[in-house]
């Protein structure tokens, strides 16, 4: 603490008609609003300019669900949809305005019950699982149905407290390694979305570019990206990263009126992501909510037996649970808000919020909606309350009526940011001691499982087991908690789910 020099009155009685303060140097920030008060926004060191900017960038990084998850379980005709067991299908505009919807109300809520900066929707692992794997077995509304009865059990975990006393359970070092896989995660899905990585034919699974070289136009934006992205934040630019997917965009959109690059497709390999940068069409349009409600809930169980129905729930329970688990896990060492053990402040409420989320994604026939590993984004700009939730929840309520300038953004641009994040959550790794090798082989193994299997859940489960293992084996059974056995044993199942579901087939 800095002393004020006073050496003059250094042997001197203070005068009583003087005051003496109590204390010197700054006093604390007091709240001075009802929002900082609420938020408790001071209190985490953050700001409403903060908090106002970190809710823009996830939603800007998040976007690309409203137009992604129409693609992967809707169409605008039987002929390009997925068709379920009975030859139905959803509509690509109800799913876009449903996935608004779920994801606004969702996000809204967890701002105000959790108070974390995290955002929710749609989870890509699981609608491509239902548009995939199992409509082939039972139609969307039985689906549907399975995905409320795994978000109702995932609730009721959380007011039981057996998602907390699981999430208690995981050592720090697991929890941390956790964290730092899933920012090699997002930077590896950065990378792909981007092209800056592809798969190659018949040589290593992925490359650099096309044949080892970057070769397209929208590759080279989300490199000028990057590099302004990350030279903004290493400056410490106030709003770095949203200036950052801002003036990329504007780049975007105009390399794209000079050259019309156009989407990318079969035949033009080297064309823009998802979305092109270009505005066209109508601007506001009313959302089409006839897909609320429209679910079966015990449906499956009657048409394919209860043990296969079952199957499928705890597949959709065991990739939300510790998707969600993982990515809150992450999210909140980034945020700043973790103790000492892992644990972040209202988690019993976080947990909650979030298996509602699959709730309100399976009512709504737009898929389990659950904590976005994207929100890293708006953290890294300084998000640290749930109020930067509302802002982006507010935002996806209006990206219902306002589509065409959510799909402005290309995906280039959105996976330039998440490279960025990627490259600030792996500062966990310090947090990992390597030189135990009963921990760094664990930890290891959940970190490049991660982006290799492009699965949190995967990850997790590889790191719980051989935690579990190795620990017992190494002497130490004593240290592993009884709970890491359940679980361990859990994903065990979930791993060989594909030859169970094979043997309850026959």
């Amino acid at each position: 603490m800095t002393i004020l020099d006073n050496s003059h009155e250094e042997h001197s009685a203070p005068s009583p008609r003087t005051p003496q303060p109590a204390t010197r140097g700054p006093r604390p920030p007091v709240p001075d609003s009802f929002l900082d008060r609420f938020f408790q926004i001071t209190q985490r060191g953050s700001t409403l300019a903060r908090e106002f900017r970190g809710g823009l960038v996830t939603f800007f990084t998040m976007a690309y669900i409203v137009i992604l998850n129409p693609l992967i379980l809707g169409g605008f005709s039987a002929d390009n949809a997925p068709t379920d067991v009975a030859g139905g299908w959803l509509s690509a505009a109800q799913v876009g305005a449903v996935t608004g919807l779920t994801a606004g109300v969702m996000t809204i809520l967890f701002g105000l019950v959790a108070n974390l900066p995290f955002g929710l929707a749609a989870g890509l692992g699981i609608n491509s699982f239902l548009a995939v794997s199992v409509i082939q077995e039972v139609t969307w509304a039985e689906a549907m149905g399975l995905v409320v009865i795994n978000g109702f059990l995932i609730v009721l975990f959380g007011i039981t407290g057996a998602r907390t006393a699981i999430f208690r359970a995981v050592p720090k070092e697991l929890k941390a390694a956790i964290t730092v896989g899933i920012g090699l995660f997002i930077a590896f899905i950065g990378f792909v979305d981007s092209g800056f990585v592809k798969a190659s034919a018949g040589g290593p699974p992925v490359q650099l570019g096309n044949g080892g070289s970057i070769t397209s136009v929208p590759t080279l934006v989300f490199i000028i990206g990057l590099l302004a992205m990350g030279i903004l934040v290493a400056r410490k630019v106030q709003g770095g990263l949203l200036i950052g997917i801002v003036a990329t965009t504007f780049l975007a959109a105009v390399v794209e009126a000079a050259m019309k690059i156009g989407p990318a497709s079969a035949a033009n390999p080297g064309g823009w992501h998802l979305n092109t940068p270009v505005l066209s069409g109508q601007l506001v349009s009313a959302p089409d909510l006839g897909l609320v409600g429209q679910f079966d809930l015990f449906g499956a169980f009657g048409r394919i037996g209860a043990l296969a129905a079952t199957m499928l729930v705890f597949t959709l329970v065991f990739t939300n649970f510790f998707d969600a688990m993982g990515t809150m896990t992450g999210l909140a060492k980034s945020a700043g808000v973790a103790h000492k053990d892992g644990t972040f402040p209202r988690l019993k409420s976080a947990f909650i919020v979030e298996g509602f989320g699959a709730v309100a994604g399976g009512a709504t026939s737009g898929s389990s909606n659950t904590v976005y590993i994207d929100s890293a984004a708006g953290i890294g700009e300084g998000a640290r309350t749930g109020l930067a939730s509302v802002v982006t929840g507010v935002l996806f309520l209006g990206s219902m009526f306002l589509t065409p300038l959510t799909s402005v953004v290309p995906l280039e641009v959105a996976a330039a940011a998440l490279v960025v994040v990627g490259a600030m959550m792996m500062a966990q790794i310090r947090e990992i001691k390597f030189s135990k090798f009963s921990v760094a082989l664990p930890a290891f193994l959940t970190i490049v499982t991660m982006p290799l299997s492009y699965s949190i859940a995967n990850g997790i489960g590889v790191g719980f087991i051989s935690w579990a293992i190795i620990g017992a084996a190494s002497g130490k059974a004593k240290k592993v908690h009884p709970l890491m056995w359940v679980v361990s044993a859990g994903f065990l199942v979930y791993f060989a789910r594909g030859p169970i579901n094979l043997l309850l087939g026959a």
